[in-house]
């Protein structure tokens, strides 16, 4: 690890400064800096490429509320708490995940510096003395939001649930190709939201017993409602664009939470959104888990013969597919690393498995029929 951190830009331009006072040659001093420079470039890109996107993470937009972040906060955090999933690696990532990114996003300051600069920036913030910065592991954050025994997880008092609206499920049919090679996909849709309206209404209401005597030493109990006064309000139609990350190697049934993104509820938070993804049919391929599968087709001659083709994948590289021996119909060959790409492992690939079909003429001539007997005779 210490050699690739030292070759830095700092190292590069020195390189370049020590080429040129030993080489006059201009051009050989431009291509070592050329070099160092797109050496910096790919290393900003992987880290670029590996940040956490706390957003995400938590299923929100960059304009989310502050509340939002808190409730969004809140239901996963008791959704993937380790007490709920026992020895479950997956979950305990996922909390220690959402952990780190409420820890950054519920900080004003911390939450302007990821805006602008990432993750990336958050850690160096911390590291020039700044307070925070991200990795304090799911449990201390929970501890700090709901405090020790939160109902549930040690016997305290439950704090009583907001009501909160339906939650909707819409699947998105997704091509393979936008599927292999990744796509932020914009989906137009309508949706019920609340709107101001004139007048109040009652709001909050609650049921409290009361007791009041009816003689000497006789009394009755009856529940009573209180409620507040707020504002009126109305359900409306609105239109809006989500915007839907469509991460290369999503397996169908993947789900994407859009939190409070629901059906609104009056007096309540609205309930959350899913969009799963579907995979579209392909003209080309069929997809089973990480493996693509296609029919290729070759004629007669080619399939006793041989042949060299080709064929252009989606992100451009060419597959090649060559036979020298004599292809049967039905024949399945199978290319290693040319399927769909494994979602959240880079650069690892499923296999790509041909079928071949052998087309055959429609019709032959007496002549032609002669000349293949006579070429066969004695071949099988």
């Amino acid at each position: 690890r210490a050699p690739r951190r030292a070759l830095g830009r700092s190292s590069c331009l020195r390189i370049a400064r020590q080429r040129r006072s030993l080489n006059p040659s201009a051009m050989a001093t431009r291509s070592v800096a050329a070099r160092c420079l797109a050496f910096v470039l790919l290393l900003a890109l992987l880290a670029v490429a590996s940040a956490a996107d706390y957003y995400k993470t938590l299923g929100l937009n960059r304009g989310a509320s502050d509340d939002q972040i808190k409730r969004a906060y809140r239901k996963l955090a008791l959704k993937y708490h380790p007490d709920k999933n026992p020895g479950n690696e997956e979950a305990a990532s996922k909390f220690a995940d959402i952990g780190n990114a409420y820890e950054v996003l519920s900080d004003a300051e911390k939450r302007q510096i990821y805006d602008r600069h990432g993750e990336e920036g958050v850690k160096q913030h911390a590291a020039q003395g700044g307070h925070g910065g991200g990795g304090f592991g799911g449990g201390d954050i929970f501890s700090q939001f709901f405090g020790h025994g939160f109902g549930g997880f040690g016997g305290g008092p439950q704090e009583p649930e907001t009501p909160k609206g339906d939650s909707l499920v819409i699947d998105l049919d997704v091509s393979i190709r936008d599927l292999y090679l990744g796509r932020i996909i914009r989906v137009a849709r309508d949706k019920d939201v609340i709107k101001p309206a004139k007048g109040t209404r009652k709001c909050n209401c609650k049921q409290r017993t009361v007791t009041r005597q009816i003689g000497p030493g006789m009394y009755q109990q009856f529940a009573k409602e209180e409620c507040e006064e707020c504002p009126n309000v109305k359900l409306g139609r609105e239109s809006e664009t989500i915007a839907v990350e469509i991460e290369p190697g999503a397996p169908d049934g993947h789900e994407m939470l859009f939190f409070e993104e629901g059906e609104p509820i009056v007096d309540g938070e609205p309930g959350d959104l899913t969009v799963r993804v579907r995979t579209a049919k392909d003209d080309r391929f069929e997809r089973h888990g990480n493996d693509l599968h296609m029919i290729f087709r070759v004629d007669l001659v080619e399939a006793l013969a041989g042949f060299d083709k080709a064929f252009t994948h989606f992100d451009g590289h060419e597959v090649r597919l060559k036979r020298d021996g004599i292809t049967t119909p039905g024949l399945v060959e199978t290319i290693a690393k040319e399927g769909m790409p494994v979602h959240n492992q880079h650069k690892k690939f499923g296999n790509l498995v041909v079928t071949y079909q052998v087309d055959f003429p429609k019709k032959l001539t007496e002549k032609q029929k002669g000349e293949v007997k006579k070429l066969f005779a004695g071949t099988f």
